[in-house]
């Protein structure tokens, strides 16, 4: 592990319906980081002894589903109304009012809601790897299925429950290797779209990656989220992608308000988002984002960006602290 257990303080926090665990670092000024998939509060270990430096109170989260936080079984249990109830009940167990909020993948479609959902308790959104895009006219699994008749979708294969859960399961060292390799700036993940849907496996269509260590992950680094996910499997990370009709629907009957509080949106000029979404999607979010005050483009990097150029994006995220103050 690149930070010491000596220098952040962990503990369990009952949210509701579920406890959650947190890492944090530093006092002042609250920020909350939430990871995506395949996560673990492990995903911010460049980013909290940065933040916790510039007099800020990191906390970093094990979201639900993953690593030593509580797992519900339904994807039902993943839906808007609780996720974001459980940001909720880390303020209020840890004291805080209002926070910043830090969000990739996963993480940062729940945080582009918190302010629409948590009225009061956000002070400003950093924002890693997805922008804030509209809500489509159709579900999530309709649209994933429909991409699927053309070529294997991650998305449409993580649905059913069963066969990728255990086909992660099984080999988490080398699915965890391969998807990180896949999803960084030194591989286009959209090459994987030349595979068919019909009988391939996750594992089927990622590259090989190469041996470690690479300039941005280590060996040890690795066996942190390996030897997690080995004790916790996957079920819970995929019940994310299985929430996605779940959260759709609620937001037809409650649509989308503009995101007016101060945002910073940072992106790897290599990740796969981007590049299905257009380069120039971040800029596009006038509307949506009235708050956004900036866009950093990181050249190099892929989806995994705050790991993979943890001093640019840490200097980006400092910047943009300091002028909110």
């Amino acid at each position: 592990m690149s930070l010491g257990e000596g220098s952040v303080r962990h503990r369990m926090l009952d949210v509701g319906d579920v406890t959650l665990h947190v890492a944090e670092q530093g006092s002042g000024v609250p920020v909350v980081m939430c990871h995506g998939f395949p996560g673990l509060w492990y995903s911010w270990r460049h980013q909290l002894p940065a933040l916790a430096a510039a007099g800020c109170r990191a906390i970093a989260l094990d979201m639900r589903g993953y690593g030593r936080s509580g797992s519900p079984r339904s994807p039902e249990e993943y839906d808007r109304r609780r996720t974001t109830g459980d940001l909720v009940g880390v303020l209020d167990a840890l004291g805080i009012d209002e926070a910043v909020f830090i969000g990739h993948d996963f993480g940062a479609a729940l945080v582009w809601d918190m302010p629409q959902w948590a009225p009061g308790r956000v002070k400003a959104l950093i924002q890693l790897s997805v922008p804030r895009v509209p809500v489509s006219k159709r579900s999530p699994s309709e649209l994933y299925a429909l991409a699927a008749e053309r070529h294997f979708l991650h998305t449409h294969y993580f649905q059913k429950k069963g066969p990728a859960d255990e086909e992660l399961a099984g080999d988490p060292g080398r699915f965890l290797a391969n998807v990180f390799w896949a999803l960084s700036g030194g591989y286009r993940y959209l090459d994987i779209w030349r595979h068919s849907s019909d009988g391939n496996g996750y594992l089927d269509v990622l590259p090989e990656a190469p041996p470690l260590p690479w300039p941005w992950l280590t060996e040890g680094e690795l066996a942190y989220y390996v030897a997690e996910f080995e004790r916790t499997g996957f079920t819970g990370g995929l019940n994310w992608y299985r929430a996605g009709d779940h959260v759709w629907r609620e937001k037809q009957a409650r649509p989308d308000e503009p995101v007016t509080v101060p945002t910073l949106f940072v992106v790897g000029d290599r990740d796969p988002v981007r590049e299905i979404m257009g380069a120039g999607a971040g800029d596009s979010m006038a509307d949506l984002v009235p708050g956004l005050r900036g866009v950093h483009v990181i050249e190099g990097a892929g989806h995994f960006v705050q790991m993979e150029a943890p001093g640019e994006v840490n200097a980006a995220m400092l910047a943009f602290l300091a002028g909110i103050r």
